[in-house]
């Protein structure tokens, strides 16, 4: 099939794309390759080598659709009545709500304005059921014109709207339900400390306990994450003073400020998931201006104890920085001013979220004593910190 990269209204290239293998193989034209997505655009002006701008233009089309590793992701697939995660990119032209990109068949005369989710409704209800239900049958054809083609990660998630706004729900990890409690904790730390992040909430879906977040884009901007960032443009043990001072160049000017308090929440929740896919910037595709860092987001892979007795807890002590793993107490080792936070801030916190907890206890199941352990894991962590930045 021949057809048109498009970001929003500008025709990025003209290639074309294998619906079987589900990748592009014959570049026929460059058009504005400005607009394409950073990493095909650096790939391309550094090598002009068609067959590896193909290669990556497939992997990164392949990589906006639902990821193998989704949790029950066969259950979601019999539902949909699909073979395979990739055969829903061909559903709704690409379309996501992480940016503007989208394919345009050659010579046809949509546009964007009559098909983008921003500005268009799209049927919800039953593709919420469908990931969130246990059970296999589906009672009703559920419609593929929808973001949700286009959602990454390994959790249980859906696009929803409510009141004309777009909200993503996301549930935890197998039996697990602590992950949207954490994207509330980090909601509430951040609403303290005064950092830029997404305000999480938790909802009952299906009786099950899911955080809800609303989209922080819009259909004049896109999502550009670390990973497109730096891929092929770092030394990767020079990767966070790289990342800096590429943002500071394209005038995000307090771009080191917000990546540490980034860090700081991580060490205070022992998040040991802030890959380079879940923080980045927050780019404008009418003119490509770099506006900000994107706002902190993702952080439910947090406060896991592995085993606890009435004598200790015993946690995974280690998180990810760029492209390595560390311990937490290396990682804050890179803020250059730890006195600049006011911890005091944090006082009731812990308190705050094991009333969080007890609240939906008749839900989760979890018990007293779990939680009591949760609670004193976050406090020790915090303690710590305190330590810390009076030292």
């Amino acid at each position: 099939m021949k057809c048109i990269l498009m970001n929003k209204n500008t025709e990025v290239l003209i290639a074309e794309y294998d619906v079987i293998v589900k990748g592009f193989n014959k570049l026929y034209d460059i058009k504005n390759i400005n607009f394409a997505p950073l990493i095909i655009e650096n790939l391309y002006n550094k090598n002009k080598d068609e067959i590896k701008l193909l290669e990556q233009l497939s992997e990164w089309f392949k990589g906006r659709g639902i990821p193998s590793w989704r949790d029950d992701l066969d259950l979601l697939l019999a539902k949909l009545n699909v073979s395979t995660p990739t055969e829903l990119l061909d559903k709704a032209l690409g379309l996501s709500l992480s940016d503007q990109y989208w394919v345009k068949p050659f010579d046809s005369k949509i546009e964007y304005k009559d098909i983008n989710f921003f500005e268009h409704d799209f049927e919800d209800s039953e593709f919420t059921s469908a990931t969130f239900s246990n059970t296999r049958e589906s009672n009703c054809k559920i419609s593929l014109i929808s973001p949700n083609n286009t959602t990454d990660g390994r959790l249980k998630k859906t696009w929803i709207i409510e009141n004309g706004k777009r909200y993503l729900l996301k549930g935890g990890y197998k039996n697990e339900v602590m992950q949207p409690f954490n994207e509330v904790l980090a909601t509430m730390i951040c609403n303290r400390l005064g950092f830029k992040h997404i305000a999480y909430t938790i909802e009952v879906i299906k009786d099950k306990i899911v955080s809800k977040c609303e989209c922080f884009i819009n259909k004049d901007t896109e999502l550009v994450s670390a990973y497109q960032i730096l891929h092929n443009n770092c030394n990767k043990d020079d990767a966070y003073a790289t990342y800096i001072k590429i943002l500071e160049n394209n005038g995000i000017v307090n771009a080191r400020e917000e990546i540490e308090n980034m860090f700081i929440l991580d060490f205070i929740m022992l998040n040991e998931d802030r890959h380079l896919n879940n923080f980045g910037i927050i780019r404008n595709v009418e003119n490509l201006e770099w506006i900000k860092t994107a706002p902190i987001f993702d952080t439910g892979q947090s406060l896991n104890i592995l085993d606890y007795n009435d004598e200790e807890l015993i946690i995974n002590g280690d998180g990810r920085f760029f492209y390595d793993v560390d311990k937490f107490d290396a990682i804050i080792g890179c803020i250059q001013d730890i006195k600049r936070f006011d911890l005091t801030k944090l006082d009731g916190l812990c308190e705050e979220f094991e009333n969080l907890l007890h609240k939906y206890q008749n839900v989760t199941k979890m018990t007293d004593r779990r939680i009591n352990k949760i609670c004193t894991l976050l406090s020790n962590r915090i303690n710590k910190l305190k330590n810390i930045c009076n030292s």
